[in-house]
């Protein structure tokens, strides 16, 4: 299969888990300020998952330039990554309508975790396609951005049962580390 198909579906389904979290953003009954004010941990749990969703949908496109053929394994390893950003929008929900409690709070992170481990799991299924000297594996190198992330998920998952705060402060900060173009697959598409 080539990989347009595989692009164009990852694109639509990453489409959906935006749409799907937008519409839990309610519209408040009263026109007042005052009544929008509950509604912030939503709207901050949203932003985040829009700025982690947005940050897998422009690493999945630069990943899938380096892909010359699409092999069933790293069709099954994109449907995991798929699975676990689909859970995005339940997670999103929960902890935002939950005010940052312990529970929902680190099950968002498990939720990152896992999605991040997929992400690598796309990667390594691409390297073995396409070979230990293919321009994706020249490209992540040693990945320290990639070994460091699921770390801190981890951390914040149990920080999660101690800090809220702490936790969410966590998920923040590896947004805000990815948010910093990776150029490494750029630099080697361009060779």
């Amino acid at each position: 299969m080539g990989k347009n198909r595989l692009e164009a579906f990852s694109d639509g389904v990453i489409a959906i888990i935006i749409t799907i979290m937008v519409l839990e953003l309610k519209v408040p009954h009263d026109d007042g300020l005052g009544a929008l004010e509950p509604l912030l941990p939503v709207f901050l749990c949203y932003v985040l998952s829009f700025v982690y969703v947005g940050i897998y949908w422009n690493n999945h496109h630069h990943l899938l330039h380096t892909v010359q053929r699409v092999k069933g394994g790293v069709m099954w390893a994109n449907l995991h990554l798929l699975f676990w950003l689909s859970l995005f929008p339940f997670a999103t929900a929960w902890m935002g309508e939950n005010h940052f409690r312990t529970l929902p709070t680190a099950v968002y992170g498990g939720v990152l975790f896992m999605a991040a481990i997929a992400y690598w799991l796309l990667q390594r299924s691409i390297i073995a396609s396409h070979g230990k000297d293919s321009t994706l594996a020249h490209a992540i190198g040693r990945d320290f951005k990639g070994k460091l992330s699921p770390l801190l998920y981890l951390v914040a998952i149990g920080a999660a049962f101690l800090n809220t705060a702490l936790a969410s402060a966590i998920y923040v900060l590896v947004a805000l580390i990815w948010l910093v173009p990776d150029r490494r697959i750029e630099s080697r598409i361009g060779e």
